[in-house]
């Protein structure tokens, strides 16, 4: 992942925050604290309620411990820098950290993260977390090194209001590329003032414009990033230049944010908080989190059920399997410098039981990965999306789960915005990422599209 200066200079700030606040880690020595590193945002406050409540369990049921919650107040890239620089030293290192699951194995590979294997083994609720989530948290070498906290699918919001105004059905349902592009056409032709996409292209977005915008077009013309049989990197793909392509239509047409908003660091908070529930984005490509801040919270959206309706992301030109989607999610693992692994991994027990696991799904709209919550009544009646999220799942597509993923996800973001901000060309940008893939993995480690 590109680190950016100014990211770096604010991540060394917060860093050096808080160190003189009490909030780095002891280097080792175990002072009976245990320190949790996370992710927090205006829209995302979720994760913070769960760990403040196994907070208070766990200390409840462990006299002399004590949890400190350690969060990161940065978007989803902002925050990656920042937890690489606290990983760096022993001395501010977490003891329990939020990990997405691209991250695990280069996180692994780097000696960043404990391997849990021996003491999952004795965890009496393992069994219930579905094989796919267990994958999730393995590295390089096959040990484990998190838990996973739930998954997730992505699909296309759009407002029904906004819709009818346009003379567009309100039950819309693409079956092509084309369909998506003809709707955002519409919109802008006849309702004036709104903006009629969003896919994500800037670099300001990092992984949001790889995974909700770039791979959900790529994974859609049947082409991948990567052949896991031979564990090599594609290049050459007409698959990829397709997804270009479509960018260099939204952008070129003005279908899509305007390059300012486009390259706002803040635009994911935006749209969840301010473009889509003040009507003026009409579609979103985005992920299956979105109702959970709209549900309840500071962010709360009682209109939402009434105003958007969701659809699955068509295949290029409607081919088989018809939709596509692209499935991540987070895990909670446990920091190689904990001065007591043990009691780090009894917290994420504690935080990931059924009862909190239950509210983080629900409240995040995460698609369970625990058999008993996914068939708990109450999880399946707390959100209405959570079905149709749920049955993207039979073809959903997973990042390349390699330590230099993150690198190429960056080379994938550069493509994305030159094609976005008209800098470059769909083949120019797609020859330039070949390039920059070539330079980071090695020319024996890719080969030319079939």
């Amino acid at each position: 992942m590109a680190r950016r200066r100014h990211f770096l200079a604010t991540a060394a700030a917060a860093t050096l925050a808080l160190t003189a606040c009490g909030g780095a880690s002891s280097g080792g020595d175990d002072d009976g604290t245990i320190r949790v590193a996370y992710q927090r945002t205006a829209q995302f406050t979720q994760l913070e309620d769960v760990l403040e409540k196994a907070k208070t369990e766990y200390e409840a049921a462990n006299e002399g411990r004590t949890v400190e919650l350690v969060p990161i107040e940065a978007e989803q890239d902002q925050y990656f820098t920042k937890l690489a620089l606290m990983n760096r030293s022993p001395s501010t290192a977490p003891d329990v950290i939020y990990e997405d699951s691209f991250q695990v194995r280069s996180d692994a590979a780097a000696g960043y993260l404990a391997p849990i294997d021996d003491m999952l083994a004795e965890w009496e609720d393992w069994p219930q977390f579905d094989e796919t989530a267990k994958q999730a948290g393995l590295g390089d070498d096959g040990k484990t090194y998190g838990v996973s906290m739930g998954t997730d699918t992505r699909g296309i919001y759009f407002n029904e209001q906004i819709f009818a105004q346009a003379g567009l059905p309100t039950d819309w349902q693409p079956t092509t590329w084309d369909d998506v592009l003809a709707a955002a056409r519409t919109v802008k032709e006849r309702v004036p003032g709104v903006i009629p996409l969003n896919v994500y292209a800037g670099r300001a977005a990092g992984e949001a414009t790889s995974m909700q915008g770039f791979e959900m077009l790529l994974y859609g013309t049947g082409d991948e990033l990567y052949d896991a049989d031979t564990q090599k990197w594609i290049t050459g793909s007409q698959g990829f230049r397709d997804a270009l392509g479509f960018y260099d239509t939204v952008y070129s047409e003005g279908l899509g944010p305007d390059t300012s908003l486009m390259l706002d660091a803040a635009l994911g908070a935006r749209i969840s908080t301010e473009l889509l529930p003040q009507g003026k984005l009409a579609m979103a490509i985005d992920g299956s989190w979105l109702p959970g801040a709209w549900i309840s919270g500071e962010n709360e959206w009682p209109e939402w059920e009434q105003t958007m309706g969701i659809a699955a992301m068509p295949t290029q030109n409607g081919q088989d399997p018809g939709r596509t989607s692209m499935s991540g999610g987070w895990l909670l693992s446990v920091g190689s410098t904990a001065a007591d692994p043990q009691a780090a991994f009894d917290f994420i027990t504690v935080a990931l039981n059924r009862e909190n696991a239950l509210k983080y799904d629900t409240e995040n709209s995460q698609i369970a990965v625990r058999k008993d919550v996914a068939q708990d009544p109450e999880y399946l009646a707390y959100n209405p999306s959570f079905e149709f999220f749920s049955s993207l799942v039979p073809v959903t597509n997973f990042r390349p789960a390699t330590p230099d993923y993150s690198q190429i996800s960056a080379n994938i973001q550069v493509a994305a915005e030159a094609v976005a901000t008209g800098s470059q060309s769909p083949e120019e940008a797609a020859q330039a990422y070949d390039e920059g893939l070539v330079g980071i993995v090695g020319e024996d480690r890719t080969q030319a599209a079939g």
